[in-house]
């Protein structure tokens, strides 16, 4: 398959050449959970109480793909910086360190989740009803936590090699699979909610195994392996520059799980089980739609990063121009859609009809600044790409950690908004932190480009 061309290759088309094979994969990564949400919900008899059980297991999905994502995003930027600067030696071994840490942690993770799996389950917000159905989902998942982490965390490099549509298709296996998998191991078998995280498991090892033996193989420009104790000792300023850019993706990922956690003890206070597989829906359209945004604004990251890194200012501006504009766009369309068509959003995820009655207002109220996500979204990801780790890590701490949380925790009481206050959190968070993010990005980013044009123009 044919590599992006970072060097002399146009940026708009760049971006375009990186996102849609991302947005494919994106998407297609997306059915991992989607699908299994999709049929769960489906069950004869037990379709939304299942669907609520599984929701509960989310805070602990999220945490995981933090950690995926703390390593991914962490070291793929500075895998692209290193590339741009001409530096292959330093980009192989960004690579090959991330890789093994991912590993590492994986390992622990499924040890420390697996032991504490009951308890967790019960203190986000189960009760003894759908605790019969988060357990056994939880459980399963967690034995294919490294194929998971891997599938994810690996395929930002396949990308920053400039082979996007790899990745695209390295996800899309996995979870074509999953989408076969899943009625036949849930109803064929009669497995229930065991049978989905049976076939989850499956189809996220199947897809890790082609991200692996891809950039362990002859195409991928630089042999992945995991480090041998006398790298382990030479690796620490790596490690240390990983961590400190994937802060910014980790906490990102980490705060929704914290979210996540406040809505379900929120909604259970005041609504109960049912209020729980409302915001399961709530969420799972916010994933679905979140996947085009997603896609463009990592397939903008590493145009900007190899322009950055090869002192291209002006590129760096031109993609962030491109990124930014097409993101908004979109979410305007769609919170138009929602606005205009939301039980077909609904719909998706549950055939339940009396659910409609609770879930339409949440799902407007959700979504009602869901424009300011797209500004969210392009100052995190430029911070990101030009390795601006410190601001990247604010915004996502301010936006999650010092709005969302509070919010979620204080309409509902304080301002005695029941329910509704929990949905009002994540718009009132939108507008107020992604607007910030973004100007901060501008007034921070764009002087600094400038100067950055002004010296290489004097060179030449």
């Amino acid at each position: 398959m044919k590599a992006v061309n970072f060097e002399s290759g146009r940026v708009g088309h760049n971006i375009v050449q990186s996102a849609i094979p991302l947005l494919v994969a994106q998407l297609f990564s997306l059915l991992y959970n989607i699908v299994d949400r999709i049929f769960i919900g489906r069950i004869e008899g037990i379709g939304t109480a299942a669907l609520g059980g599984v929701g509960l297991c989310f805070p602990i999905i999220i945490m995981i793909l933090a950690f995926a994502n703390l390593f991914g995003t962490g070291g793929a930027p500075l895998f692209s910086i290193a590339l741009g600067a001409k530096d292959e030696e330093s980009a192989e071994r960004i690579q090959n360190t991330a890789f093994s840490m991912l590993t590492v942690a994986s390992v622990l993770l499924m040890v420390l989740f697996s032991a504490t799996a009951k308890p967790l389950l019960y203190l986000f917000g189960a009760s003894d009803a759908s605790i019969v159905y988060a357990l056994p989902y939880l459980r399963i998942y967690l034995i294919g936590t490294f194929f998971s982490m891997a599938a994810t965390g690996m395929n930002p490099f396949i990308t920053a090699q400039g082979f996007s549509s790899v990745g695209m298709v390295t996800i899309m296996i996995g979870a074509v699979l999953n989408l076969i998998l899943d009625p036949i191991f849930i109803f064929a078998f009669d497995l229930g909610v065991r049978g989905a995280a049976i076939a989850t498991v499956i189809s996220q090892a199947v897809s890790a195994l082609f991200v692996l033996l891809f950039l362990h193989g002859k195409k991928a420009r630089f042999r992945l392996h995991f480090l041998k104790p006398v790298e382990w000792r030479k690796s620490g300023t790596d490690i240390r520059n990983i961590l400190s850019l994937g802060t910014s993706g980790f906490i990102m990922q980490f705060t929704n799980s914290l979210v996540q956690i406040a809505c379900n003890t929120m909604l259970f206070r005041y609504g109960g089980d049912l209020y729980i597989s409302v915001m399961t829906i709530v969420s799972s359209v916010r994933q679905l739609l979140d996947v085009p945004i997603l896609a463009i604004a990592e397939g903008a990251s590493p145009v900007m990063s190899y322009n950055y890194g090869a002192g291209r200012g002006e590129n760096v501006k031109k993609a962030i121009r491109i990124m930014s504009i097409t993101a908004i766009s979109y979410t305007a369309v769609m919170w138009a859609l929602i606005l205009w068509k939301p039980g077909a959003f609904i719909s998706i995820f549950s055939n339940d009809k009396t659910i409609l009655v609770d879930a339409i207002p949440a799902l407007h109220l959700y979504f009602f600044a869901f424009i300011f996500q797209a500004l969210q979204y392009s100052g995190q990801t430029t911070f990101k790409a030009l390795g601006k780790s410190k601001k990247a890590i604010f915004f996502s701490l301010f936006r999650k950690v010092i709005m969302v949380v509070p919010l979620t925790l204080l309409l509902p009481t304080v301002f005695g908004m029941g329910t509704d206050g929990v949905f009002m959190a994540e718009p009132i968070s939108n507008f107020v932190g992604g607007t910030a993010c973004f100007v901060t990005m501008l007034l921070t980013i764009l002087p600094e480009l400038n100067k950055m044009k002004s010296i290489r123009e004097k060179r030449s």
